[in-house]
């Protein structure tokens, strides 16, 4: 398999996310990853909060596969070090063996596919937070809107946002929470992340299954929280979302070829792929295989008007 495919994409919240910008002439229109065969080229621009203090960083990596980055602030130092595990240019995983034909035929369309990973549980928390219970349109705008009135301005030219610090965070009041549409027990899950931000970070010092293990310990995170954190934190190939209504259904129209399926079910689709699977869920929306839409859309509740 010669094709590589790296999943930029998964660093980024939303096209608005005031933290991160993902620049690229995409491989295909479906998602802006970065092929190994000199079809495109990419730009990341990253502002977060590192153990060196804040700092941002603007990578660009050339056709051939080159990365050239220039960093600013306190943490500049501690984010050029890790532009190959931003990149995706050092994730390591042993190719999927296919046991389904779906799998196989996005294989050759998507290539072997590397995952990101950002070092920084904290900043990945938080949004995944926002992610429960609620459409990824709204979890996207209360992230933005989050950064934009909590964040600091990042060090350097390139106009981003830090994600709110521990300390910035755990001084908004409730009924700030609620003007963004952020109800009292996401509010209060956020409020744990920041009590237990070193905790957080901490888990960057295990593998995957230790790290989401050790954030499931929090009150108000679970498997699906933990699992979209490590997911980009660690870039850890197993971090199934469970729980997620899209991944479950993927999973069910392009292996079973049913439009709609059940977590149960999920997992026993995936069991051979173990150690995997958040990458072969990656692999088969990359290759446009997401189960049809049909049906009334999810009405949105604005919990700031309550």
């Amino acid at each position: 398999m010669d094709r590589q495919t790296y999943d930029l994409a998964l660093l980024r919240n939303g096209r608005h996310d005031p933290t991160t910008r993902i620049l690229l002439a995409p491989v295909n229109r479906r998602s802006p990853a970065v092929d190994d065969n000199g079809t495109a080229s990419a730009r990341i621009e990253r502002a977060t909060l590192t153990p060196c203090g804040p700092g941002s960083i603007a990578i660009d990596i050339t056709p051939d596969g080159e990365c050239h980055a220039r960093a600013w602030g306190p943490g500049a130092d501690w984010l050029r070090d890790r532009v190959p595990r931003l990149t995706a240019r050092v994730t390591e995983f042993r190719p999927i063996d296919p046991r389904h034909q779906a799998l196989s035929r996005a294989l050759r369309q998507v290539g072997q596919l590397h995952l990101p990973a950002s070092d920084t549980p904290y900043h990945e928390v938080l949004p995944a937070v926002l992610g429960q219970r609620i459409t990824a349109a709204e979890a996207l705008r209360q992230w933005s809107l989050l950064c934009e009135r909590y964040g600091e301005p990042a060090p350097g030219p390139l106009h981003l946002q830090l994600p709110p610090t521990p300390t910035r965070l755990q001084r908004v009041p409730s009924w700030e929470f609620h003007r963004l549409g952020i109800e009292q027990q996401r509010a209060r899950s956020l409020l744990t992340a920041a009590r237990h931000a070193r905790y957080i970070d901490d888990t960057r010092q295990l593998d995957g299954a230790g790290a989401r293990d050790a954030l499931m310990r929090l009150p108000g995170i679970g498997v699906w929280t933990a699992a979209v954190t490590i997911g980009v934190s660690h870039g850890d190939p197993d971090a199934l979302p469970v729980g997620d209504f899209h991944v479950k259904n993927t999973v069910a129209w392009a292996l079973n070829g049913q439009a709609r399926g059940s977590d149960d079910e999920m997992l026993r689709t995936l069991e051979p792929y173990a150690g995997q699977r958040w990458q072969v869920v990656r692999t088969l929306e990359l290759a446009g295989l997401g189960a049809p839409r049909f049906g009334a859309r999810r009405p949105i509740l604005d919990v700031a008007r309550l």
